[in-house]
């Protein structure tokens, strides 16, 4: 806010008696976050009106430690809802003439009120409370995707309302496999919305197209220097309102979890498995998939000590994927069981056996295993599963379902 009444603003704080005072005007969103994370202040005043202000740029400011105090007007409602769908502590309609005592006093609440935390996803009217599946694995393309893909299609097939959502961000390729041509990511589109904190279950319903019945997409980016699209701050609440969408909500995810760009960058740094991370911190369940060969399943055993040091798929079901004599010996199902039973601790594995035909017949017609061999082994093991994660999450459905577009 500029003009009389920042002027105004300003002499408040500086009048308020030692209790809070300016150590900077910032002209802009880079300066105010470079200040932040230079600990240069514990409080932030921003206009509603202030350019490119998202939910990303308050959560950067609610991790540096410093509280957002937002700047409404009364002429224009519509910018106190964004600043309050973007996360701000509190938000504070003043007036051209306002004399700035009002921010000082509600200022200093806040700061009465502890350290600040990231804001929660804004509550909505939701219909049900649906949970959310996380596919994730290591390097070496195990088979995130068709897992992930075919699980949806097949609790889709169980009649539950179902949201596939292609969150990999190193080659995200949902929309190809089942035959969608879609260059305008629906991912990239809610997360932008839910920065700007426009998202609600319309939107979402608009941006995720029904692709099989009960089963809604929504598809990921299509190049993959297009991640920072997706901030992890956006796709959480992305995954909030699927909540509300649908039953159950299948992410893929992509297979990285390292968190050191701080490393490579001196200011505010980029994170490119922000999507991966909030995926699995999301979850009420994570299937980690691993590929059945010795070189698969020792990434798969490291992956799964990666992801517990990173305290991440606590809850978690492992499946290993394309199981085959040639490469596991005469009896693989019991050689794949026994190595994750001594070097992982796992004692109960879903094993995928290896149908290459039937899996090839359906990426090349762009459909779901289901839909071209409903009778191959791969298949059947995926509906297994699809059944215990139906039977196993708590979803609570509507008895109707409420129409959206």
């Amino acid at each position: 806010m500029q003009g009389a009444a920042e002027t105004a603003i300003v002499q408040a704080v500086e009048g308020s008696g030692g209790l809070l005072s300016v150590t900077r005007r910032c002209a802009d969103l880079t300066e105010l976050l470079a200040a932040a994370e230079a600990g240069l202040g514990g409080l932030a005043v921003v206009s509603g009106d202030l350019d490119r202000l998202d939910r990303e740029a308050v959560a950067v400011l609610h991790r540096c430690g410093v509280r957002v105090v937002g700047l409404g007007d009364p002429a224009r409602p519509w910018l106190a809802e964004r600043l309050a769908a973007h996360g701000a502590d509190v938000v504070v309609d003043v007036a051209a003439d306002d004399d700035g005592a009002d921010v000082v006093s509600r200022a200093l609440g806040v700061l009465g009120d502890g350290p600040p935390v990231v804001a929660e996803p804004v509550p909505v009217a939701a219909t049900r409370r649906g949970a959310t599946v996380a596919v994730w694995g290591p390097t070496g393309a195990p088979g995130r995707t068709f897992v992930a893909v075919n699980l949806a299609a097949e609790i889709a097939a169980l009649g539950r309302a179902t949201l596939l959502v292609d969150a990999d961000t190193y080659g995200g390729v949902v929309g190809q496999v089942l035959g969608v041509l879609d260059e305008a990511p629906g991912l990239a589109a809610a997360a932008r919305a839910a920065g700007q904190g426009a998202l609600d279950l319309p939107t979402l319903a608009r941006l995720a197209p029904v692709v099989l019945p009960d089963l809604r997409l929504l598809s990921g980016i299509a190049r993959a220097d297009r991640w920072p699209e997706l901030p992890g701050s956006s796709l959480e609440v992305v995954l909030g309102q699927a909540r509300g969408l649908a039953d159950l909500t299948v992410v893929d995810t992509g297979f990285c979890l390292e968190q050191d760009e701080v490393l490579s960058y001196d200011t505010r740094a980029p994170a490119r498995n922000a999507a991966t991370l909030t995926a699995l911190e999301q979850a009420d369940l994570v299937v980690v998939v691993g590929a059945a060969d010795p070189v698969g399943v020792q990434r798969l055993v490291r992956a799964l000590g990666d992801a517990a040091d990173a305290g991440l798929a606590t809850t978690r079901r492992v499946v290993v994927n394309r199981v085959r004599p040639t490469v596991a010996g005469a009896r693989p199902g019991e050689a794949v069981a026994a190595a994750l039973a001594r070097y992982a601790g796992v004692q109960d594995v879903v094993l995928v056996p290896e149908d290459r035909a039937a899996v090839d017949a359906a990426m090349l017609e762009g459909r779901a295993l289901r839909e071209v061999a409903p009778g191959s082994p791969a298949r059947r093991s995926v509906a297994a599963l699809a059944a215990e994660v139906v039977a196993g999450l708590t979803v609570d459905a509507p008895e109707v379902r409420v129409p959206v577009a």
